[in-house]
C-alpha cells in the first residue's frame, strides 16, 4: 500500500504542492503536549530541493511549533487528497525555525507569496518521505481560502503585532522558550520579491 521514498519525485513534488491544506505535527522532548497545526494558503509552502521544503509560519494563537523545533527539531508535514486518488503523503524530518532577522530570510522569502503576519519560516530536512493509502479520508470540495488572517494581521500596526506576539508567543503551552524579545518583530512583506 505505501511507498517510502529517498526524494521528492516529480509526482510527489505536483501532489504536495496542489494540497489546499497540509497538517504540522510537532512534539516537545521528555513529554507534554503534540501539537498538529493544520496550514493552509497555497503559497507559504514550497520545495526547496530533493529532500528540503519549507513553509511560512503566519502570526497564530500560538506558537507551538516553533518552541518544539526549538527544543529538539523534530516535525512531520501531512498531505492528503480530499479529491481524486486517496494519497497521504508525509514527509518526516528535521526543522529549523528562520526569524526575519536570521541569515537566509531574505532569499527564502521570495519563495512564498505576500502575507501580512509573517513570523518566520521553517525550513524541514527531511529524512523519511512516505506516501500511504487515504482509503478512508473523505471526498471533500476546495471552495476558497478563509482570508480571515491575513484580515486580521493586515488591521494591526507593527506595534501591535509586536504586542500581540510578546503576550502570546513567546512560549509553549508547556513552557518552552519559543519567541525571543528581538524576535517579536513582524517583517513586512510587501511582494513576493522579499521585505520592506
Amino acid at each position: 500500500m505505501g511507498k517510502i521514498y529517498d526524494r521528492l519525485t516529480d509526482r510527489l513534488r505536483e501532489f504536495v504542492s496542489t494540497q489546499p491544506v497540509y497538517f504540522v505535527g510537532t512534539a516537545p522532548a521528555g513529554g507534554g503536549h503534540v501539537n498538529v497545526s493544520p496550514k493552509g494558503y497555497a503559497d507559504t509552502f514550497t520545495v526547496i530541493d530533493d529532500t528540503t521544503v519549507a513553509y511560512l509560519d503566519l502570526d497564530g494563537s500560538g506558537v507551538e511549533t516553533i518552541a518544539h523545533i526549538r527544543d529538539n527539531g523534530r516535525i512531520t508535514i501531512m498531505f492528503c487528497a480530499f479529491n481524486g486518488s486517496p494519497k497521504v503523503v508525509r514527509l518526516y524530518g528535521t526543522g529549523r525555525v528562520v526569524t526575519p532577522h536570521d541569515p537566509g530570510f531574505g532569499e527564502l522569502i521570495t519563495r512564498f507569496g505576500p502575507h501580512p503576519g509573517v513570523r518566520s519560516i521553517i525550513v524541514v530536512t527531511c529524512d523519511r518521505i512516505a506516501d500511504s493509502c487515504g482509503f478512508s479520508v473523505p471526498f471533500m470540495a476546495y471552495e476558497q481560502d478563509r482570508t480571515y488572517l491575513d484580515e486580521w494581521a493586515s488591521r494591526k500596526d507593527v506595534r501591535q503585532r509586536r504586542d500581540y506576539r510578546a503576550r502570546n508567543n513567546r512560549e509553549s503551552i508547556d513552557g518552552l522558550p519559543a519567541l525571543a524579545a528581538e524576535e517579536t518583530d513582524p517583517a513586512t512583506i510587501t511582494s513576493n520579491r522579499g521585505t520592506a
